[in-house]
């Protein structure tokens, strides 16, 4: 996330508000094999990160999507240039 801190709870976006956000996106994932998700045909790391910066973008202040496939690799979207 970006933004500013806010000074009476500490955080720049309560978790309850990020969850709500996120749940209908990992609706469209959990439980399916990616490669049958409409644009995540070829699922990488790194296509999977941008599909759900597409998604949030306009829902939350992102600043990066971390994907982990394990514990050493992975990938970090920061959005377009």
């Amino acid at each position: 996330m970006q933004g500013d801190v806010d000074s009476a709870t500490g955080w720049v976006m309560d978790f309850a508000e990020i969850k709500a956000a996120f749940k209908p996106v990992l609706d469209q994932l959990d439980h399916y094999y990616l490669n049958e998700v409409p644009g995540l045909e070829n699922p990488t790391s790194e296509v999977l990160a941008r599909w759900v910066w597409d998604r949030l973008s306009g829902e939350l202040p992102l600043s990066a999507i971390h994907v982990r496939e394990t514990c050493t690799s992975g990938c970090i979207y920061r959005g377009e240039n």
